[in-house]
């Protein structure tokens, strides 16, 4: 009971952080249910989380969650140069490892490849530039939903963020600095889109296609393309008989001006109650189409004053400090959503409290407060999204869309709406994992195939039948409570961990075990049968089956815990061929 008791102390002066920034907020109920289960845990649960903790390294700079990055002895297999042929048609190179992707994923796991000694690898970006999501999504009003000093790199703190939720543009021009400072340019081919990957059971290697005709063959190929990459459209008759201006939020157009204009907006997620607020005084009248209502909870933003940035940058550790306490105060939540649902009513009754007092027109305000239970779909966090819907010149529509003319969009009731443009904010196609790339792996068995019942992996990571394939952000690794780049470092500790196996057997390739696999699977699938997302929504978590191929089912500090280390008994490995 001492245990118990030492620990809750160590992570309540963690979260009590959070508290003494605003002491006029009263103790969440989050901090709450942790004491509860804490106080409940077993003497396992409690050496998990000393374990947890234990891994931080303390240096002059601070402290740091994320381990020293592993050190990786100089090999053939690791460090062998590139090698190019030319041919009439393509020119194939072979670089130890092909990365896709230069988003937080794709650029983390190349900073930690070159602090472990490797040097030899390509990065693959679509784009002409690098940031992921960050650079796609421009629309105004762009900003992250987590705490700016846990939305980076550990090892890689930013002191002088200027918002407590970091906007679009910062954030790109952090991940636009990593580049710079570690020298990631020489390694990363712009406007490469990759189309197919084959592995080659003879050689043991990926060979990958892009869609300008190049190939490149690769030892490891790991996939950093992230969830929300690919915007997804309603399927509404009549769509392509508009002829005013369209256009995704993902994909805005700056060039077009929406002064004065009618603008139809479908959607009402996570980018549309950030863009919203920013063009309804701008236009002439909105029409708001939603499907269902999002519960919307106030955000605790604010600018950082300068002497605050002074302090982070000139005491490290008080940067550091910061950092954990935010992170514990995150991680609390995770209980709501996966254990204790009960306590997400009273966030519920917060959301409902800010529509009334912000919303005067009650038949207005009844259209925004969602049927569903708050947490089974994203919970949205804005301070200006319920004033925005207050405005004489939005109008809420509930009634579905029919279909689309060639000026206006006609709902189910026969309304006919006049538009000048229409901005779909019907955000992303997360549940299809690496579409649209056609991936081929062992024995020529097609990934689609094996995700037929949907997307799965071990530890998100690896999928059998698919030998040194390696995913960043994949299945079942999406968070509703904390920070994705927290997950991406865990993730990127193991393919370094697993590298590090691969040299130490002299194999060629790793090929996760199929019993292993499904366990796993099953084992998450179960604990996400209790959660909240299974309360009976319709949402972007889950397959039309119902299956929730996204979400972790409970605390990052425990899949960190899991991807410390690869064990060796969950992998079968190839050996070298001969002539290697």
């Amino acid at each position: 009971m001492g245990l118990k008791v030492s620990l809750l102390a160590i992570l309540v002066i963690f979260l009590a952080g959070s508290l003494l920034k605003n002491p006029r907020e009263p103790l969440n109920n989050s901090l709450r249910a942790l004491a509860f289960a804490i106080c409940e845990a077993d003497s396992a649960y409690l050496a998990c989380i000393i374990d947890f903790l234990s891994d931080a390294v303390i240096t002059r700079r601070g402290i740091y969650l994320y381990p020293a990055p592993l050190k990786i002895h100089a090999s053939t297999f690791l460090h062998r140069e590139p090698q190019m042929t030319d041919t009439p048609e393509v020119r194939a190179v072979s670089p130890h490892a092909v990365i896709i992707g230069t988003g937080f994923g794709g650029l983390c796991m190349a900073i930690q490849l070159k602090m472990a000694g490797i040097h030899s690898f390509t990065m693959l970006e679509k784009a002409s530039n690098v940031g992921g999501t960050w650079r796609d999504n421009t629309y105004p009003g762009a900003a992250c939903d987590v705490q700016s000093h846990l939305y980076s790199y550990s090892f890689e703190p930013k002191h002088d963020w200027t918002r407590k939720f970091g906007l679009q543009a910062e954030i790109r021009q952090y991940m636009e600095d990593c580049v710079e400072k570690y020298d990631l340019a020489s390694h990363i081919q712009f406007n490469k889109d990759v189309v197919a990957a084959n592995y080659d059971d003879t050689t043991h290697q990926w060979v990958i296609d892009t869609q300008d005709g190049a190939q490149l063959r690769s030892n490891i190929l790991v996939t950093a393309c992230g969830q929300l990459n690919r915007p997804a459209f309603p399927n509404i008759k009549g769509m392509e008989d508009f002829k005013g201006k369209v256009f995704h939020s993902a994909r805005w157009d700056h060039d077009h001006n929406l002064d004065g204009e009618s603008v139809a907006v479908i959607g009402t997620g996570a980018s549309a109650i950030q863009f919203v607020p920013q063009i309804t005084p701008r236009v002439k009248q909105l029409k708001l189409f939603q499907r269902s209502a999002a519960w919307v909870l106030p955000k605790a933003d604010r600018l950082f004053a300068g002497w605050e940035q002074s302090s982070f940058k000139n005491m490290p550790l008080l940067d550091r400090i910061y950092r954990t306490m935010i992170y514990w105060k995150n991680e609390s939540r995770a209980l709501a959503f996966t254990r204790f649902n009960a306590l997400l009513n009273v966030l519920a009754l917060q959301a409902k409290y800010c529509a009334k007092r912000d919303i005067k027109d009650p038949v207005k305000r009844a259209k925004v407060i969602p049927d569903y239970k708050i947490g089974c779909k994203r919970i949205l966090i804005s301070n200006d999204w319920y004033k925005a819907i207050n405005s004489d010149n939005l109008d809420v529509i509930n009634d579905g869309i029919d279909h689309i003319e060639a000026d206006a969009i006609v709902s189910k009731d026969g309304s006919r709406h006049a538009v000048d443009t229409i901005i779909y904010g019907t955000g992303f196609q997360a549940t299809d994992f690496l579409s649209p790339i056609n991936i081929t792996g062992h024995n020529g068995v097609n990934l689609n195939d094996a995700w037929q019942d949907g997307a799965e992996a071990y530890k998100g990571i690896t999928v059998s039948g698919f030998p040194n394939l390696f995913m960043l952000y994949g299945p079942n690794t999406n968070l509703a409570h904390n920070s994705i780049v927290f997950m991406i470092e865990s993730q990127v500790r193991y393919v370094l961990s697993c590298l590090q196996a691969l040299e130490a057997s002299n194999s060629a390739a790793m090929n996760v075990l199929p019993d292993t696999q499904s366990e796993f699977v099953n084992g998450v699938q179960k604990r996400l049968e209790g959660s909240v997302w299974a309360s009976g929504c319709t949402s972007w978590y889950t397959t039309a089956s119902g299956k929730n191929p996204v979400n972790w089912p409970g605390f990052t500090f425990s899949y960190r815990l899991s991807t410390r280390k690869v064990n060796l008994n969950d992998y079968q490995f190839y050996p070298k061929p001969v002539n290697a």
